[in-house]
């Protein structure tokens, strides 16, 4: 019994006002088109084909070797884009399903609901419906007095008592694959737009006397589609919550999840909390009892358990367990903050490893540096990487201590157990256990000011005069 899917991705969408193609805006960081295809791969579907026209090499270039690419030229009407994949379509498939490429909320288990209701009834074709609260400007699907599919009205077509049914064509079918080839080379462009309507395939069917049955969506949400970026942020909004509710129900704690943002592939651990304004991106990966937000974006970051990151901003980055980032902390790529370390308030990391109980409390950027374990780095140190046509790294071992603004000028090693004054700005090796002091000695002048501040009235005075 083979099964394939028909997914429509031609239409640029003008409604949308943008120069990127309609399917691969993003919703929670996926393209559209890819929230289909991931949803498919969960079925084993024999076949895959996206229909493509505008942009298609830009829809190719996202969908990958996912699915078989069949081209629609012209875009005149959904009907006429299914005729399109028509000639991919492999000989032993006996249920089509045609869904759309901007519908990214459709969920596995509906697709597969869907394929089993078309093929335990032997039907010619299933129709998935969806009961909605305000069913204006969409078809209206009618029953008969025993619940079976009758047809399909159009708003313009509707008559006034047609108009109160809320129950609506959500434009995604399974097929008889048979049936669905026939009925295409059927359809006439009989309309004011002068297009071929998918839609007309089910009159077709049943003038042909076959059985077509529907079946209704659980949760009307998943057949949102997007049109314009009203409708676009909706569904963003939609699949927020439902990652947010997959979330709490895996012991996750969210303050608020209509202000919470994350991506699919984002995993945390339970009994961990997020705070408002908290940001997950990418593969980023946290631990359980972890505190993140208010005010976080993580993209790519693993963290471990027992971890506060607080108003920051991690990339590509690890922290290990019962470490502490914020407020106002950056962490930029290729950085390895260790166990219980301290990355406190304006502290910028780059590409640097962090060794365990060290200290960065407040004001201090430390970039290409390995700093060892027990590190206290005083307010206001920087480690100067950059020579204006190289970066080069800065170690600091052990149980060292580097006094507030202190300058480290790269390439530079400094021993366990150092000592590095505030105000220094240190060029030379430092050894184990050395003390480090590089800064001019204290010129102190008794009463300079009073008779500073004097000559300077009375040159004020000539100059004046002047």
């Amino acid at each position: 019994m083979g099964r394939s899917a028909i997914v429509l991705a031609a239409g640029l969408g003008t409604r949308m006002k943008s120069k990127r193609h309609k399917v691969l805006h993003e919703v929670c960081g996926k393209p559209m088109i890819l929230h289909i295809l991931d949803e498919l791969d969960q079925l084993n579907l024999d076949q895959v084909i996206v229909v493509v026209g505008q942009q298609r090499e830009a829809v190719q270039a996202v969908v990958g070797d996912r699915a078989e690419i069949a081209y629609q030229s012209e875009q005149l009407g959904t009907g006429h884009a299914v005729q399109a994949a028509v000639p991919l379509l492999r000989q032993d498939v006996e249920t089509t399903i045609v869904l759309y490429g901007d519908s990214p909320l459709i969920r596995a288990q509906t697709i597969s609901a869907l394929l089993t209701e078309r093929e335990q009834t032997h039907s010619a074709a299933c129709v998935l419906t969806a009961k909605v609260a305000n069913p204006g400007g969409l078809g209206r699907v009618i029953l008969d007095n025993q619940g079976r599919f009758e047809r399909v009205v159009e708003e313009k077509d509707a008559s006034p008592a047609e108009k109160q049914i809320d129950l609506i064509n959500t434009g995604i079918y399974a097929f008889d694959t048979i049936h669905l080839v026939r009925a295409l080379a059927r359809l006439q462009p009989n309309n004011a737009q002068g297009e071929y309507y998918l839609t007309d395939t089910l009159s077709i069917l049943r003038e042909e006397c076959q059985n077509v049955v529907s079946l209704q969506v659980a949760d009307p949400d998943e057949i949102a589609s997007v049109n314009d970026l009203v409708q676009l942020a909706e569904v963003e909004r939609l699949m927020r919550r439902r990652v947010c509710q997959h979330l709490m129900r895996e012991g996750v704690t969210i303050i608020n999840p209509d202000h919470t943002y994350i991506g699919l592939n984002v995993k945390v651990g339970r009994d961990s909390v997020l705070y408002p304004g908290t940001i997950l991106e990418g593969n980023t990966v946290i631990g359980e009892d972890c505190i993140i937000g208010p005010n976080t974006r993580l993209v790519d970051v693993v963290v471990h358990d027992r971890v506060r990151i607080e108003q920051s901003v991690v990339y590509e980055s690890e922290i290990d367990e019962s470490a502490t980032v914020g407020p106002f902390a950056y962490i930029r790529p290729e950085s390895h903050v260790g166990p219980r370390v301290k990355i406190g308030d304006f502290v910028e990391i780059k590409k640097s490893q962090i060794g365990e109980d060290t200290k960065i409390s407040h004001l201090a950027y430390v970039g290409d540096a390995t700093v060892g374990k027990r590190v206290n780095i005083g307010c206001g140190v920087i480690t100067v990487n950059y020579d204006g046509k190289d970066k080069h790294q800065t170690v600091i071992g052990d149980d060292s201590f580097v006094g507030s603004n202190v300058n480290l000028i790269a390439p530079l090693s400094v021993g366990d157990g150092a000592y590095l004054c505030a105000g220094s700005t240190i060029t030379d090796e430092v050894p184990t256990d050395g003390f480090a002091i590089a800064r001019n000695r204290q010129v102190t002048k008794a009463d300079y000011v009073k008779s500073w501040r004097k000559s300077r009235i009375d040159k004020d005075s000539k100059d004046g005069e002047a």
